[in-house]
């Protein structure tokens, strides 16, 4: 059972917020906050793509490289990125060099620039705040119909690297949904 655990500073969290000092801040400042404008909502994207089959702990430890190496992940300055700056960012140990997921990010900001109305608000309108406490770890889903439903969408419009599980993890991380267990201190703290 992955109940809420308190810390040692004596508030309850979700456990995977206390195994490091950057996932507790992590947890208890950002995981869960609303994220409203296309940059934060492209960087979090972003972050999620890099994250796929490796720990968020990486990405974390890895993000001023990433946001450096992608310009503050300013979506018009990324989308003029060409092969120079993908041979650049392969060379770039300060990321995840994987040229596949480096592509993506390219054709997610020319993509997120095309969007109609923006990517905040295409990703806000499968936003979930009603979604139910979750006792335990266990309960909290990997996917679920809105995230799939804004996986197709964003494909549709040329995204890439964004599957029903990615585009989940960007609802929880951007405050889509409230995936903080309900004894956990973060739990609601948005509303």
């Amino acid at each position: 059972m992955s109940t809420a655990i308190q810390g040692e500073d004596g508030l309850a969290r979700c456990p995977w917020g206390l195994s490091t000092p950057e996932y507790i801040a992590y947890h208890d400042e950002e995981w869960g906050r609303p994220v409203r404008d296309d940059q934060g909502l492209y960087e979090r994207l972003c972050l999620e793509a890099f994250q796929s089959g490796l720990s968020w702990l990486t990405i974390l430890r890895k993000r001023e490289g990433f946001r450096a190496a992608f310009l503050g992940f300013d979506m018009a300055k990324v989308a003029a990125f060409g092969p120079d700056d993908v041979d650049r960012l392969m060379a770039d140990a300060s990321i995840v060099r994987n040229r596949a997921k480096i592509e993506a990010a390219v054709a997610n900001a020319r993509a997120a620039l095309d969007l109609p109305g923006g990517l905040a608000a295409t990703a806000w309108r499968y936003a979930d705040p009603g979604t139910p406490p979750r006792a335990d770890m266990s309960d909290v889903p990997a996917w679920t119909d809105a995230s799939k439903a804004l996986a197709k969408e964003l494909k549709r419009n040329g995204f890439r690297f964004v599957g029903p599980t990615t585009a989940y993890a960007l609802m929880q991380a951007c405050g889509l949904v409230d995936d903080h267990l309900a004894d956990c201190h973060r739990r609601g703290a948005y509303r």
